[in-house]
Protein backbone atom coordinates (compact mmCIF):
# COMPACT_ATOMS: atom_id res chain seq x y z
CA UNK A 1 0.00 0.00 0.00
CA UNK A 2 0.93 3.44 -0.79
CA UNK A 3 -1.14 5.64 0.68
CA UNK A 4 0.62 6.52 3.90
CA UNK A 5 3.91 7.21 1.78
CA UNK A 6 4.36 10.58 0.85
CA UNK A 7 6.47 12.48 -1.71
CA UNK A 8 9.06 13.81 1.30
CA UNK A 9 9.33 10.09 1.60
CA UNK A 10 10.96 9.40 -1.80
CA UNK A 11 12.29 12.62 -3.06
CA UNK A 12 16.15 13.34 -3.15
CA UNK A 13 17.89 16.83 -2.91
CA UNK A 14 17.57 19.24 -5.96
CA UNK A 15 20.06 18.64 -8.74
CA UNK A 16 19.93 21.85 -10.45
CA UNK A 17 22.10 24.16 -12.92
CA UNK A 18 21.89 27.74 -14.03
CA UNK A 19 19.88 28.73 -16.94
CA UNK A 20 23.08 31.14 -17.80
CA UNK A 21 25.36 28.01 -17.52
CA UNK A 22 27.26 26.21 -20.43
CA UNK A 23 25.78 22.99 -21.76
CA UNK A 24 28.98 21.16 -20.63
CA UNK A 25 28.44 22.41 -17.11
CA UNK A 26 24.93 20.81 -17.48
CA UNK A 27 26.42 17.46 -19.18
CA UNK A 28 29.79 17.18 -16.22
CA UNK A 29 26.90 17.11 -13.59
CA UNK A 30 24.97 15.15 -15.64
CA UNK A 31 27.86 11.97 -15.47
CA UNK A 32 29.32 12.98 -12.03
CA UNK A 33 24.79 12.05 -10.49
CA UNK A 34 24.17 9.59 -12.95
CA UNK A 35 20.76 11.84 -13.38
CA UNK A 36 18.96 13.04 -16.39
CA UNK A 37 17.38 15.28 -16.99
CA UNK A 38 18.58 18.17 -14.54
CA UNK A 39 16.17 21.22 -13.06
CA UNK A 40 17.26 24.11 -14.11
CA UNK A 41 17.07 27.45 -12.44
CA UNK A 42 16.90 31.16 -13.12
CA UNK A 43 16.98 33.61 -9.86
CA UNK A 44 16.76 31.15 -7.65
CA UNK A 45 13.01 29.98 -9.21
CA UNK A 46 12.31 26.67 -11.26
CA UNK A 47 12.19 27.47 -15.31
CA UNK A 48 12.77 24.04 -16.36
CA UNK A 49 14.67 20.91 -17.21
CA UNK A 50 17.81 20.12 -19.61
CA UNK A 51 18.44 16.61 -20.53
CA UNK A 52 21.00 14.97 -22.76
CA UNK A 53 18.56 14.34 -25.44
CA UNK A 54 18.26 18.26 -25.83
CA UNK A 55 21.85 18.97 -25.75
CA UNK A 56 22.72 15.81 -28.40
CA UNK A 57 20.49 17.68 -30.46
CA UNK A 58 21.88 21.10 -30.02
CA UNK A 59 25.50 19.97 -30.15
CA UNK A 60 25.53 17.75 -33.51
CA UNK A 61 23.03 20.46 -34.90
CA UNK A 62 24.77 22.16 -38.31
CA UNK A 63 24.37 25.49 -36.95
CA UNK A 64 26.13 25.04 -33.64
CA UNK A 65 29.38 23.56 -35.36
CA UNK A 66 31.07 27.50 -35.41
CA UNK A 67 30.15 27.32 -31.91
CA UNK A 68 31.86 26.43 -28.94
CA UNK A 69 30.26 23.81 -26.42
CA UNK A 70 30.96 25.74 -23.36
CA UNK A 71 29.86 28.68 -25.67
CA UNK A 72 26.24 26.99 -25.43
CA UNK A 73 24.21 27.71 -22.89
CA UNK A 74 21.52 25.80 -20.88
CA UNK A 75 18.80 28.22 -22.18
CA UNK A 76 19.52 26.94 -25.50
CA UNK A 77 18.25 23.62 -24.57
CA UNK A 78 15.92 24.33 -22.20
CA UNK A 79 12.33 22.21 -22.26
CA UNK A 80 10.21 24.90 -20.05
CA UNK A 81 7.30 22.34 -19.30
CA UNK A 82 7.73 20.52 -16.29
CA UNK A 83 6.01 18.15 -13.85
CA UNK A 84 5.51 19.60 -10.31
CA UNK A 85 4.48 18.20 -7.03
CA UNK A 86 4.20 18.74 -3.41
CA UNK A 87 5.96 17.46 -0.64
CA UNK A 88 2.93 16.70 1.47
CA UNK A 89 0.88 14.74 -1.68
CA UNK A 90 0.59 11.07 -1.25
CA UNK A 91 2.99 8.98 -3.57
CA UNK A 92 -0.03 7.46 -5.90
CA UNK A 93 -0.70 11.45 -7.53
CA UNK A 94 3.48 10.86 -8.57
CA UNK A 95 3.43 7.23 -10.01
CA UNK A 96 1.07 7.89 -13.36
CA UNK A 97 3.32 11.46 -13.84
CA UNK A 98 6.19 9.50 -14.33
CA UNK A 99 4.36 6.91 -16.06
CA UNK A 100 3.56 9.29 -18.46
CA UNK A 101 6.98 10.67 -20.33
CA UNK A 102 8.37 13.03 -17.05
CA UNK A 103 11.73 11.77 -16.39
CA UNK A 104 11.59 14.11 -13.38
CA UNK A 105 9.26 15.59 -10.78
CA UNK A 106 10.10 18.59 -8.89
CA UNK A 107 8.87 18.62 -5.39
CA UNK A 108 7.91 22.14 -3.81
CA UNK A 109 6.73 22.86 -0.66
CA UNK A 110 3.62 24.71 0.73
CA UNK A 111 5.03 28.11 -0.08
CA UNK A 112 5.90 26.96 -3.67
CA UNK A 113 9.77 26.74 -3.98
CA UNK A 114 11.75 23.83 -4.73
CA UNK A 115 12.53 21.87 -2.10
CA UNK A 116 13.22 18.65 -3.85
CA UNK A 117 13.09 15.85 -6.74
CA UNK A 118 12.10 12.66 -7.59
CA UNK A 119 13.56 10.58 -10.37
CA UNK A 120 13.27 7.30 -11.66
CA UNK A 121 15.89 5.61 -9.37
CA UNK A 122 14.57 7.55 -5.88
CA UNK A 123 11.24 5.92 -6.76
CA UNK A 124 12.77 2.54 -7.68
CA UNK A 125 14.67 2.68 -4.22
CA UNK A 126 11.41 2.05 -2.45
CA UNK A 127 8.77 0.49 -4.54
CA UNK A 128 9.59 -2.33 -7.24
CA UNK A 129 7.06 -3.50 -9.83
CA UNK A 130 5.80 -7.35 -9.60
CA UNK A 131 6.06 -10.48 -12.19
CA UNK A 132 8.51 -11.70 -14.01
CA UNK A 133 11.24 -9.96 -16.30
CA UNK A 134 9.72 -10.45 -19.52
CA UNK A 135 6.99 -8.07 -18.47
CA UNK A 136 9.21 -5.07 -17.99
CA UNK A 137 11.69 -5.93 -21.17
CA UNK A 138 11.14 -3.63 -24.30
CA UNK A 139 12.62 -4.18 -28.01
CA UNK A 140 16.11 -2.75 -28.19
CA UNK A 141 17.43 -0.79 -30.89
CA UNK A 142 20.17 -2.42 -32.86
CA UNK A 143 23.26 -0.39 -34.92
CA UNK A 144 26.58 -1.76 -36.32
CA UNK A 145 29.73 -0.89 -34.56
CA UNK A 146 31.28 0.19 -37.77
CA UNK A 147 28.30 2.47 -38.30
CA UNK A 148 29.17 6.33 -38.50
CA UNK A 149 28.08 8.47 -34.72
CA UNK A 150 26.37 11.26 -36.88
CA UNK A 151 23.64 8.86 -38.66
CA UNK A 152 23.65 7.07 -34.92
CA UNK A 153 22.41 11.19 -33.64
CA UNK A 154 20.32 11.49 -36.67
CA UNK A 155 18.91 8.28 -36.03
CA UNK A 156 18.34 8.66 -32.11
CA UNK A 157 16.99 12.68 -32.82
CA UNK A 158 14.42 11.34 -35.46
CA UNK A 159 13.28 8.11 -33.48
CA UNK A 160 13.75 9.77 -29.90
CA UNK A 161 15.82 6.90 -29.30
CA UNK A 162 18.16 6.62 -26.18
CA UNK A 163 20.51 4.17 -26.84
CA UNK A 164 21.59 1.49 -28.88
CA UNK A 165 22.68 -2.03 -28.59
CA UNK A 166 26.01 -2.23 -30.49
CA UNK A 167 26.62 -5.27 -32.63
CA UNK A 168 29.79 -6.45 -34.17
CA UNK A 169 30.13 -10.01 -36.06
CA UNK A 170 26.49 -10.82 -34.79
CA UNK A 171 27.33 -10.30 -31.24
CA UNK A 172 26.49 -7.54 -28.55
CA UNK A 173 30.23 -5.41 -28.35
CA UNK A 174 28.72 -2.93 -26.35
CA UNK A 175 25.97 -0.12 -25.67
CA UNK A 176 25.97 3.20 -27.26
CA UNK A 177 23.57 6.00 -25.46
CA UNK A 178 22.55 9.49 -25.93
CA UNK A 179 25.42 10.05 -23.09
CA UNK A 180 27.76 8.59 -25.07
CA UNK A 181 27.04 11.15 -27.87
CA UNK A 182 26.87 14.20 -26.14
CA UNK A 183 30.52 13.36 -25.04
CA UNK A 184 32.04 12.63 -28.02
CA UNK A 185 30.63 15.49 -29.61
CA UNK A 186 31.63 17.99 -27.30
CA UNK A 187 35.36 16.92 -27.14
CA UNK A 188 35.37 16.92 -30.82
CA UNK A 189 34.06 20.77 -31.18
CA UNK A 190 36.22 21.71 -28.96
CA UNK A 191 39.70 19.65 -30.23
CA UNK A 192 38.61 20.53 -33.94
CA UNK A 193 38.71 23.87 -35.81
CA UNK A 194 35.16 24.53 -37.29
CA UNK A 195 36.61 24.64 -40.82
CA UNK A 196 37.02 21.22 -40.73
CA UNK A 197 34.94 19.73 -38.50
CA UNK A 198 32.15 18.90 -41.06
CA UNK A 199 34.59 16.15 -43.01
CA UNK A 200 36.23 14.87 -39.91
CA UNK A 201 32.95 14.36 -37.72
CA UNK A 202 32.18 11.69 -40.36
CA UNK A 203 34.85 9.45 -39.26
CA UNK A 204 34.03 9.16 -35.67
CA UNK A 205 32.21 5.57 -35.78
CA UNK A 206 29.82 4.01 -32.92
CA UNK A 207 32.82 1.79 -31.82
CA UNK A 208 34.86 4.51 -31.43
CA UNK A 209 32.54 5.71 -28.88
CA UNK A 210 30.50 3.04 -27.24
CA UNK A 211 30.65 1.48 -23.69
CA UNK A 212 31.90 -1.16 -23.29
CA UNK A 213 32.05 -4.36 -22.22
CA UNK A 214 28.25 -3.83 -21.33
CA UNK A 215 26.54 -5.22 -18.34
CA UNK A 216 23.68 -7.18 -19.52
CA UNK A 217 21.58 -9.87 -17.33
CA UNK A 218 20.15 -13.44 -18.35
CA UNK A 219 16.12 -13.36 -19.39
CA UNK A 220 15.65 -15.51 -15.61
CA UNK A 221 17.02 -12.96 -13.45
CA UNK A 222 14.16 -11.37 -10.92
CA UNK A 223 13.03 -8.03 -11.25
CA UNK A 224 14.60 -6.79 -7.53
CA UNK A 225 17.71 -8.34 -8.82
CA UNK A 226 17.53 -6.03 -11.69
CA UNK A 227 16.57 -2.89 -10.04
CA UNK A 228 19.28 -3.81 -7.25
CA UNK A 229 21.97 -3.99 -10.16
CA UNK A 230 20.82 -0.74 -12.01
CA UNK A 231 20.92 1.18 -8.05
CA UNK A 232 24.25 0.34 -7.06
CA UNK A 233 26.41 0.48 -10.49
CA UNK A 234 24.25 3.96 -11.55
CA UNK A 235 22.84 2.56 -14.88
CA UNK A 236 19.55 3.26 -16.52
CA UNK A 237 19.20 0.29 -18.99
CA UNK A 238 20.39 -3.63 -19.01
CA UNK A 239 20.08 -5.68 -22.16
CA UNK A 240 18.43 -8.99 -21.15
CA UNK A 241 19.83 -12.04 -23.09
CA UNK A 242 18.59 -15.79 -23.67
CA UNK A 243 22.15 -18.21 -23.64
CA UNK A 244 23.79 -14.77 -24.50
CA UNK A 245 21.85 -13.28 -27.37
CA UNK A 246 20.20 -10.45 -26.89
CA UNK A 247 16.50 -10.38 -26.95
CA UNK A 248 15.51 -7.23 -25.28
CA UNK A 249 16.62 -4.37 -23.05
CA UNK A 250 15.35 -3.35 -19.31
CA UNK A 251 15.59 0.32 -18.60
CA UNK A 252 14.57 2.45 -15.40
CA UNK A 253 11.57 3.79 -17.44
CA UNK A 254 10.34 0.23 -18.53
CA UNK A 255 10.45 -0.18 -14.75
CA UNK A 256 8.44 2.58 -13.79
CA UNK A 257 5.96 1.96 -16.31
CA UNK A 258 5.16 -1.77 -14.52
CA UNK A 259 4.41 0.09 -11.06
Amino acid sequence: MTNTILVRDVMAKPVTVAKSAPVTDALDKMLDTGLDPLVVLHQGEVVGTVSRQKIVEKLGARHSSEVAPTAIHVSNTIDTEFTIVYEDQELDVLIPLLQNQAKLAVVYDGDNKIVGQVSYGDLLAKMVPEGDLSSVTDPHHVIEAGERMVHLRRKMVDEKIARCVVMADNKMAGLVSETDVAIALTKFREAVDDRHQEHQIRNILVKDIMSAPVMSVEKNVTIPDVVSKMLSKNISSLPVTDNGKVIGIVTRESLIRAL
